[in-house]
């Protein structure tokens, strides 16, 4: 887990990088209604568990280093301690342990918001928030701000400017801590413990969905209660579909099964996706995609490294890929022309990978005014290529209908990349070796 030390030092860190005279606010999630009067389980705004790892409804952080540039002051709204609601929705933790149990200066009652910030950002030259991306909280912020421009009477003013602290958040968040890396590297484990163990129970006739509910209890059952993202089980066609999530058929027996599966653990995802025949042997056409997608992962693998740029890796992946897929009568073109032409795209239509971490798409910018940006260490990003050929696709006979994608995890490191995933196989030996194991 994260400790409370960690998100103190966050929180020095980002008002820090403000200006002086600046005040933060940062709101957390709502609950979100599922049907009628039931919600969907609550999960926290990013950006606020990043600096409190609180995880409640309704509250918000907000940093000031108006009086002092070498400190800051911290307060946190919340919703109070009420008996009925807790007996009904769980426990709160409250006004008066909120101080302590967070490391916060000052607490108030959620109920008391409206009133009190406008006395808080008074006085403020700047005031870090980002518009737009809470509904509720923008009206909060901005009545705020309107009463500080219209009570000049009580020697109120508003903050002069206001800035989008999204980009200063997302530039922390990018680079991960030893204490993320090692609950990612949890997170990874467990997710693959699930791979491994969705190719053990594997057979012909096996419904998506039971795969699926396996997968999730491999999850829940080492601690981590919840997917980064919804399941995907496409066995045949359906792994051509890039986010299927129905996980409602038989998988048939010759059919290989793509799954794309990552838990959330203490507010960080895993995101790997493996593909494999049901029945624990890879057909030869199978096979001749299945090592092509691979080779391109390989060799993307190569270049990720310090300086390194993603845009390069992924060209590197779909040399290869053309390359095979020409190679095999699928694309009918030269090499220059399925390059210029993008037909390449009909069977691979995707980018190489994404930044991870609270996100299981994360935050952080790819291109600064159109340039790449070059790789540092403490990112982890996932590395997916693949190919997917649709049934109805002018290629030979044997390729129609076959999806594969093979997504590992990596950070990024002072010598070039670790793989946080290297726990579930990816060869076509390893994991025909593992199905073999299961069947005997």
């Amino acid at each position: 887990m994260i400790t409370q030390a960690e998100y103190d030092q966050r929180r020095a860190r980002l008002i820090a990088e403000c200006l002086p005279n600046s005040v933060v606010v940062l709101p957390a999630a709502q609950m979100c209604t599922r049907s009628n009067d039931t919600e969907y389980h609550f999960r926290q705004n990013s950006d606020f568990w990043y600096f409190t790892g609180f995880n409640e409804p309704d509250a918000y952080l907000i940093l000031s280093n108006r009086d002092n540039a070498n400190s800051f002051a911290s307060y946190v709204f919340l919703r109070p301690k009420d008996k009925t609601a807790e007996i009904w929705h769980g426990r709160r933790l409250g006004v008066q342990s909120a101080p302590s149990t967070l490391n916060i200066q000052q607490a108030y009652s959620i109920e008391e918001l409206d009133e009190l910030l406008p006395t808080i950002i008074n006085g403020h030259d700047h005031l870090y928030y980002t518009a737009g991306a809470n509904t509720l909280a923008d009206k909060v912020v901005n009545a705020a701000i309107k009463v500080c421009k219209t009570a000049p009477k009580q020697a109120m003013s508003a903050p002069k400017c206001v800035h989008d602290i999204s980009i200063m958040i997302h530039k922390m968040r990018l680079i991960k801590s030893e204490q993320e890396i090692a609950v990612m590297q949890r997170a990874a484990d467990i997710s693959a413990q699930a791979h491994c163990k969705a190719m053990q129970i594997a057979h012909p006739d096996i419904w998506e969905y039971q795969l699926e509910a396996d997968i999730l209890h491999t999850f829940a059952s080492n601690g981590a209660r919840f997917a980064a993202y919804n399941t995907i089980v496409g066995g045949g066609e359906n792994a051509c579909i890039l986010h299927y999530v129905d996980n409602n058929q038989r998988v048939a027996d010759g059919d290989l099964v793509l799954i794309d599966a990552g838990c959330e653990l203490h507010g960080y995802a895993a995101d790997i996706t493996r593909t494999f025949p049901i029945n624990g042997k890879f057909t030869p056409a199978q096979a001749e995609i299945y090592q092509l997608v691979l080779d391109a992962q390989l060799a993307s693998l190569d270049l990720l490294k310090p300086s390194g740029q993603i845009s390069v890796a992924m060209d590197r992946a779909v040399e290869i890929i053309t390359k095979g897929l020409i190679r095999l009568g699928i694309i009918k073109q030269d090499f220059e022309s399925a390059i210029e032409s993008q037909s390449w795209r009909n069977f691979f239509m995707h980018g190489l990978g994404h930044y991870l971490g609270l996100d299981v798409h994360d935050v952080g910018v790819y291109k600064v005014n159109g340039a790449d940006i070059p790789l540092t260490p403490g990112i982890v990003m996932t590395v997916e290529p693949g190919i997917y050929i649709s049934p109805d696709a002018d290629v030979p006979e044997q390729y129609k209908g076959i999806g594969i994608r093979i997504e590992d995890n990596i950070l990024i490191t002072e010598g070039g990349n670790k793989i946080l995933t290297d726990k579930v196989p990816k060869t076509i030996k390893d994991i025909e070796t593992l199905m073999l194991q299961n069947a005997l």
